[in-house]
């Protein structure tokens, strides 16, 4: 009998413990996830230049030259550089005006055949012509002779060339132009 007392309390034991344990609630809460996801950011630029250009020298005209850069819409703000590299024989029968709004380089920390400017995200023009008038003038100087001492190795040659470098450092601190230049690694 006690066996079976015994049992007897230990059943109505669980029975009651789990109704008291059953009516028991806990005040519990869970927010929604907050999911970050990282972007890339960039800077996309392009030099173009007409390609139906007619580069013929004459002494005293104009040749038609107009390369342009563009800093592509959703690129960061950024500092743009252009460096217009001449062949040895270049300035005895060619010239030109840079384009208004560039700044030459000091010669020092920029080298002085690069041109550059400052361009924000949210300026409303984004491209930019190199070359004054997109032209360069064949001097009058040249003579027929000069020009049939030259061949096709030695024509005078005029490089373009476009880069771009962010221009914040961080969130509120520029580069220098002349930084923005080094981290280009020129």
């Amino acid at each position: 009998m006690k066996k079976k007392t015994l049992l007897l309390l230990l059943a109505l034991v669980l029975v009651i413990g789990g109704v008291i344990g059953g009516s028991l609630a806990w005040l519990t809460d869970t927010t929604n996830d907050v999911v970050n996801i990282f972007t890339t950011s960039g800077i996309d630029i392009t030099l173009e230049e007409s390609e139906d250009l007619d580069l013929t020298m004459v002494p005293g005209y104009t040749i038609e030259k107009d390369p342009m850069v563009t800093v592509l819409d959703g690129s960061e703000d950024c500092w743009l550089f252009v460096k217009l590299e001449k062949s040895a024989n270049f300035d005895n029968f060619l010239s030109y005006v840079i384009a208004d709004g560039w700044t030459q380089g000091d010669g020092t920390n920029i080298p002085s055949n690069v041109f550059y400017r400052a361009v924000m995200s949210e300026d409303a023009v984004k491209n930019f012509g190199v070359l004054k008038d997109d032209e360069v003038t064949v001097l009058c100087t040249v003579t027929q002779a000069m020009m049939e001492a030259l061949n096709v190795d030695i024509y005078p040659k005029l490089t373009v060339t476009a880069y771009a470098s962010q221009y914040y450092k961080n969130n509120t601190e520029a580069f220098s132009a002349a930084e923005a230049w080094a981290n280009i690694g020129n």
